[in-house]
């Protein structure tokens, strides 16, 4: 059986790995010159379970009217004359009840620990590097009320298999004493030891390149121009590339194409409700080791997280919903790193920082796409937000196993199911 799959981020190439495992015939289609050039470039580089609680909770519809028109505010909309933007928004405030929160939660938990266990036993069987670091993740507050409202979703994410533990300020500076010179700032803390971080555009192109030895076909610089379909099946793709224009076929196909998922399956009468997420990123050459965090930590209050990769230590976060620009914003960026300063002011070089930004397809759930369409031969693997790198090789994984027909390990809201 053939199996096309549209996109090589981290998403789409998980998902080729885990379908040609299962011995289908598999190809790629990816309109940069190579994977992971897109959304999985520069990303927060957690893989992180406890990072389980969505957007959409009690709390976000007062603080997104605080930070409405802010500059520099963790999560911005930027308010467009854009249908797709408003219907996004307003099924986002439909996900913020408790118990809409709790359910997406116990989803997100759900596919995130599998994902992890499976990143893990992938690493085991190829000897993958990507700068990992298996040194958990360390959400700290300094904000009373931001740790008091993290007590019940990470009491959720314990009861669902995420041990995600609430500890002191103490325990937090020994588990990470380059936060001991705001120790006195952090009202506390949660900490889950299973969790890691890695780059994933390294653990893509490598995957990649495990891929292509296996036997995957990968069509680099390929544009996709649309899909033939009847009124029951997906019948080929329009592509271009130096070759000209001509129509791929296979048995199967799997969109993973992020943020342009939408606008691809729409003539077909899907109605994909993901809008993209603006995230940046700063990525600091190190100067004193000693000084920079090796455990990866989550700043929930200014909603970055912090990976060291390497010599290399990778700052991500906030979201500006304003559309597909993908324009740095010069205030967003200097946030960042002012408050890096304001944490580790002596450990890393800001005058190399590099900056970035992408699209990450946010769900108003959180939650993804994963499974079959109603489209019969179309599979869907897309809509995973700020959690990609987490959740991809859970998502790549069960995708394989329904497209074989066999039933998922794991316990999630999958389409079709």
């Amino acid at each position: 059986m053939k199996i096309i799959v549209l996109g090589a981020g981290v998403i789409g190439v998980t998902a080729a790995w885990f379908l040609r495992q299962k011995g289908f015939e598999v190809v790629v289609i990816e309109r940069q010159a190579g994977a992971g050039l897109e959304t999985s470039f520069a990303n927060g580089g957690q893989i992180s379970v406890s990072h389980a609680e969505p957007w959409a909770n009690p709390g976000a519809p007062k603080k997104v009217l605080q930070w409405l028109m802010k500059e520099d505010a963790p999560l911005l909309f930027r308010l467009r004359a854009d249908l797709l933007q408003w219907r996004w928004g307003m099924q986002f405030l439909r996900e913020c009840t408790p118990e809409r929160t709790r359910h997406n939660i116990i989803q997100i938990v759900n596919l995130g620990t599998y994902s992890r266990a499976s990143l893990q036993q992938l690493r085991r069987d190829t000897g993958l590097h990507y700068d990992e670091l298996s040194k958990g993740i360390l959400h700290f507050y300094t904000s009373e009320q931001e740790f008091a409202a993290a007590l019940e979703p990470a009491k959720i994410m314990r009861e669902f298999g995420c041990d995600r533990h609430v500890i002191s300020a103490q325990e937090a500076i020994a588990l990470e004493p380059a936060l001991a010179s705001i120790q006195h700032q952090i009202a506390g803390a949660t900490y889950t030891a299973a969790d890691e971080s890695g780059d994933a555009h390294q653990f893509t192109q490598n995957l990649a390149k495990l891929c292509a030895a296996q036997g995957v076909q990968f069509l680099y610089n390929t544009t996709i121009l649309g899909l033939m379909a009847t009124s029951q099946q997906i019948t080929g793709v329009n592509i271009r590339n130096e070759q000209g224009e001509q129509t791929l076929t296979a048995d199967n196909y799997v969109l993973a194409l992020g943020s342009y998922s939408p606008q691809l399956v729409k003539p077909l009468g899907l109605d994909l409700l993901i809008y993209p997420a603006k995230g940046y990123s700063a990525t600091f050459p190190i100067l004193q080791a000693d000084k920079t965090p090796s455990v990866s930590l989550t700043d929930d209050e200014f909603k970055l997280v912090f990976s060291r990769l390497g010599d290399r230590l990778r700052v991500a976060g906030t979201a500006e919903l304003n559309g597909y620009s993908t324009e740095l914003n010069e205030v967003r960026c200097k946030a960042i790193t002012r408050r890096v300063m304001q944490l580790f002011p002596e450990a890393v070089d800001i005058n190399r920082v590099q900056y970035w930004t992408g699209l990450r397809p946010a769900t108003p759930s959180n939650v993804p796409y994963i499974g079959r369409s109603k489209i019969a031969n179309l599979f869907l693997d897309t809509g995973h937000g700020t959690l990609g790198w987490t959740h991809a090789c859970g998502s790549g994984r069960t995708l394989a196993d329904i497209v074989a027909g066999q039933k998922p390990e794991v316990d999630f809201a999958f389409c079709g199911f």
